[in-house]
């Protein structure tokens, strides 16, 4: 199963029938919004999709990132831009090469794309594996919607012609790799002891902090059990008699 495309408040319903075009071109049918503009699948948009129908109809609509990335195992985001945050940045064609093998095995990748105008907050790039940029003319780097999800779809497409087998793969035992809403939920819980702590201080960085902590565990790879070993290790911490108490959902 290829990567699934997400858009970020796509700001135009004809830009989501081109990035349908794109996708479908190379292969690519699983296509999820993040709120999407209104009534944005319209004759317009079927139209500028070429017929590519298949994706338009089976997109899923979110309310936030973290709804729309729950059940994937890897995330990773397109930016142009460089951005204050340890992560690795990597071309479209290395990108493909190495999920490959890993959506082969069944592991379900995403890929974030910001809007047309302005790209993606922070916020949202803290919550990845790794970010993707396409290599061009640095003193003209602009692309649109479509044109970035037909470079990137392209590159998919043509690694899995070429590499049909599994050269490298991770051993996880008897536990499955932990999908980003697990890693979400330790997470929650993790911040919301260290905020009740009063690590998150002073209150104008409290942010930034919680991004960076967020950052770390996005690029490691869990399983199931490791985060419920992680979860277990903060309740002790927290309750060492042992009383276990589910966390809060935070905010969004």
């Amino acid at each position: 199963m290829f990567p699934v495309m997400i858009l970020i408040d796509p700001q135009l319903g004809r830009n989501i029938g081109n990035t349908a075009r794109a996708m479908l071109n190379c292969g690519l049918q699983e296509l999820r919004l993040v709120r999407p503009p209104l009534n944005w699948l319209n004759e317009n948009t079927r139209a500028l999709s070429a017929g590519a129908d298949i994706v338009l109809d089976n997109a899923q609509c979110f309310e936030n990132v973290e709804s729309a990335t729950a059940d994937l195992h890897r995330l990773y985001a397109t930016t142009a831009r460089h951005r204050d945050m340890v992560q690795e940045v990597m071309t479209p064609r290395h990108f493909a090469k190495i999920v490959t093998p890993l959506y082969q095995s069944g592991q379900r990748i995403g890929v974030l794309f910001g809007p047309e105008k302005c790209g993606l907050e922070n916020d949202d790039l803290g919550r990845v594996k790794g970010v993707i940029k396409i290599p061009v003319n640095p003193e003209f780097s602009s692309f649109n919607l479509s044109q970035a999800v037909l470079i990137l779809a392209y590159e998919i497409f043509l690694a899995s012609s070429l590499n049909d087998s599994r050269e490298s793969h991770l051993n996880h035992g008897n536990s499955d790799l932990a999908k980003k809403e697990e890693v979400d939920g330790f997470l929650d819980q993790l911040l919301d002891e260290l905020d009740k702590a009063g690590y998150l201080r002073p209150e104008h960085k409290k942010s930034i902090m919680q991004r960076n902590l967020r950052n770390i565990f996005s690029r490691i790879d869990m399983t199931s059990q490791e985060v419920r070993t992680l979860r277990g290790v903060v309740s002790s911490l927290v309750n060492p008699n042992g009383i276990f108490s589910r966390p809060r959902r935070r905010p969004r």
